[in-house]
């Protein structure tokens, strides 16, 4: 049974109580500089991008050492870590998908660190299909991209060792369940599409030699594997010749096997739209869109009518129709025009679903094929709804809503009737009664008004003393919608407050509000942040010494700026994986693929100047006490390399003054986060949360048992 004690949640510590004092490792300084339009810039930790070398593998044993020693320490970890397996040992089922003859789901029993793919046939018993948690020991392969023939009788998987964005392909019998041809390996940010069930398209960069993590990568193919050949003869079909290098390609065939679709971009915002009639043996490829300046995609065809999805004069996105024989833009016509709202569109049983996000909920309405709407979808409440997809022939599809406080639920709808109703509801040990979410808007510094949902318990006294946590990610054209961490369900329960706020930089309203937080005008984004923090305080949520900033990889740089730029604002900073070295970013890997959103430093000396001048590692200043930091990331990530982290840790402790500690936590055997085993995700939830509770001053808490 299980009890809730009855208590104050938080105790704080005396002010007369010190906290641990920390010794951190020495770290060497080297006399490295560079030369930007004349400035000179030191680089006294370059060394430490070296992520292979013995020198860094030792400079991370030894910092491990020092944060492992502090949060261990620390005296309610162990209860934190207890709860968040007791609260997240409950089966956790995906939505259904129909390939060939059979019905697959994901399922996770608790604790399962990787889920497992299962199927059934026509009512007989469910039988596990793919076990990634068989793959390691340890969980740390992780299964990726998945893709089924048209007729389900053959599957393309990918997995993941260790984190890396690097992969291997995988073929598989559906029936007899063994492998068919070679492995494919090296392949890196692709998708995989069939065709038919002669082969696959896939995508991939040259690989690096050596085994340099860091090692910069910038021209993206798009191959076609023929079943039963080797690797080697595999066909370059986009990307081989220098009028092609782009930095991310990728193909996607039609259902009906009629047409490839190739995107190209050299940077993660705007692309070219390429096709190619798989039909005709004798056919070219056709270029559909030029220029980088939007983006499109080919959400469905019919016969030789292709619909086509675009913010080409139209920021919030729009679906078109055009004649596969005369594709390009000055043909298209409307067929789901531009609203005040972003379109996220998806297709299934015969239908169009037009997903929008009304401040950054979900409204979700269904068309027919002649673009005449057909209702309005009924939504369980305010939230995120998603899915909404499927083969055409499908009779029901499947959705997923959740918010804040509500965990992900499953619904099966029927299109021609508008009907739906539970398909899987979670049986977790958190009651959302208990709880409100709250959406309010903040004016931001140069008067933008900015959305913000602060979820919290029923009854909160606001009297500035609430442990806080301000999660933020302002970039790339990423929506933060609200959904349900089971790890923040802990945070909650214990009397913590939860607020996102929708930033600039991310898609929420569309291009004009990814644009507004982009290269010159990136600090808006961190502006839109601080305004958030500055009103939890003035409305008495919080105060700078109950409040924690936390933010993942565009979001550890947003936690770098603003814990450098307002040191005094918060108690404790949480910058994980974050590009924190902004005048290289663009030199390691796939990483110049970002200059959309943030220029680089040798694109003018105005672009240089303003990175310099917001670049969490160069802001670092003597004599200054900054928040308890705890950095974290993974010696395995090859897309934010380690080396941000390790460079912004070694600046912080070199600096730091007063009696924040500033720790840096390295994951071994780890990449930038996805795949991560549950058990990772629990010891590191169970440390970043011990870890700012007690320098908030948290003496202990009172958990359910």
């Amino acid at each position: 049974m299980i009890l809730l004690v009855v208590g104050i949640l938080f105790t704080a510590c005396k002010k007369e109580e010190p906290l641990m004092t920390v010794n951190y490792p020495e770290t060497k300084k080297v006399d490295t500089v560079d030369v930007y339009f004349e400035t000179q810039v030191r680089d006294p930790y370059r060394w430490l991008e070296d992520d292979r070398s013995e020198e860094t593998g030792a400079w991370v044993k030894a910092q491990n050492e020092v944060t492992f020693k502090y949060l261990n320490a620390i005296p309610f970890k162990n209860e934190l870590k207890n709860r968040l397996e007791q609260i997240w040992n409950f089966e956790k089922v995906g939505s259904p998908f129909k390939e060939g003859n059979y019905t697959y789901f994901y399922k996770n029993d608790g604790l399962q660190n990787q889920y497992v793919l299962y199927r059934q046939k026509d009512g007989e018993k469910n039988e596990i299909f793919l076990d990634p948690n068989t793959f390691s020991e340890d969980g740390t392969i992780s299964l990726g991209e998945m893709d089924f023939s048209n007729d389900g009788s053959l599957v393309a998987y990918s997995i993941s060792e260790g984190g890396s964005d690097w992969r291997k392909i995988i073929v598989l019998n559906t029936e007899t369940k063994a492998i068919v041809g070679d492995t494919i390996n090296d392949v890196k940010f692709t998708s995989i599409s069939w065709k038919g069930n002669d082969g696959f398209f896939y995508s991939s960069y040259d690989k690096p030699k050596g085994s340099e993590l860091s090692a910069k990568t910038d021209q993206h193919k798009l191959y076609f594997h023929k079943l039963g050949t080797p690797q080697k003869e595999d066909k370059v079909i986009f990307g081989a010749i220098e009028s092609q290098k782009r930095r991310y390609v990728g193909g996607r065939v039609t259902d009906d096997n009629q047409f490839l679709f190739i995107s190209a971009a050299i940077s993660t915002s705007g692309n070219e739209l390429y096709m190619l009639d798989l039909q005709n043996p004798k056919s070219k490829i056709i270029q559909i869109t030029s220029g980088f300046d939007n983006d499109h995609s080919v959400l469905e065809n019919d016969g030789d009518k292709l619909y086509i999805v675009t913010n080409l004069n139209a920021p919030n996105k729009r679906i078109v129709t055009v004649d596969a024989k005369n594709p390009t833009p000055e043909n298209w016509i409307d067929f789901i025009p531009e609203t005040a709202n972003v379109l996220s569109p998806s297709k299934g049983s015969g239908f169009i679903f037009a997903n929008y996000m009304v401040d950054a909920v979900s409204q979700v309405k269904q068309y027919d094929y002649s673009g005449k709407l057909v209702r309005e979808i009924s939504l369980p409440g305010i939230g995120s709804a998603s899915g909404f997809s499927g083969k055409k022939a499908d009779e029901v599809i499947y959705f997923s809503f959740t918010n804040y406080i509500v965990p992900s639920t499953s619904y099966k709808l029927n299109p021609k009737e508008g009907t739906s109703n539970i398909y899987i509801k979670p049986a977790i040990d958190f009651n959302p009664d208990d709880y409100e979410s709250k959406q309010v808007f903040y004016t931001s510094k140069d008067g933008t008004k900015v959305p913000m949902i602060i979820t919290h318990k029923k009854g909160l006294k606001l009297d500035g003393k609430n442990p806080t946590l301000l999660y933020g990610y302002g970039g790339f054209n990423i929506s933060l919608t609200p959904s349900f961490s089971i790890a923040n369900a802990v945070w909650l329960e214990n009397g913590g407050i939860y607020a996102v706020p929708n930033l600039r930089g991310g898609g929420e309203y569309g291009k004009v509000w990814h644009d507004a937080g982009t290269q010159l005008k990136k600090q808006n984004v961190f502006d839109d942040f601080i305004a958030a923090a500055e009103y939890l305080i003035a409305e008495k949520y919080t105060s700078s010494d109950f409040l924690a900033l936390r933010g993942g990889s565009n979001g550890g740089l947003l936690v770098g700026a603003v814990m450098t730029q307002r040191p005094e604002l918060a108690k404790v900073a949480l910058p994980a994986v974050g590009v924190l070295d902004m005048l290289r970013y663009h030199t390691f890997t796939a990483g110049a693929g970002w200059s959309y959103d943030y220029g680089t430093s040798d694109q003018s000396k105005e672009m240089f100047e303003y990175l310099k001048g917001y670049s969490p590692l160069h802001n670092v200043l003597e004599g200054i006490e900054y928040p308890a930091t705890l950095i974290t990331t993974a010696d395995h990530d090859d897309r934010v390399v380690p080396a941000h982290s390790f460079k912004f840790a070694a600046e912080l402790q070199s600096k730091q003054t007063g009696k924040n500690p500033v720790l840096i936590r390295i994951e071994t055997n780890a990449g930038h986060g996805a795949g991560t085993p549950v058990s990772k995700t629990i010891e590191q939830a169970a440390d970043m949360f011990a870890f700012t509770l007690y320098n908030m001053g948290i003496k202990k808490l009172s958990l359910k048992k």
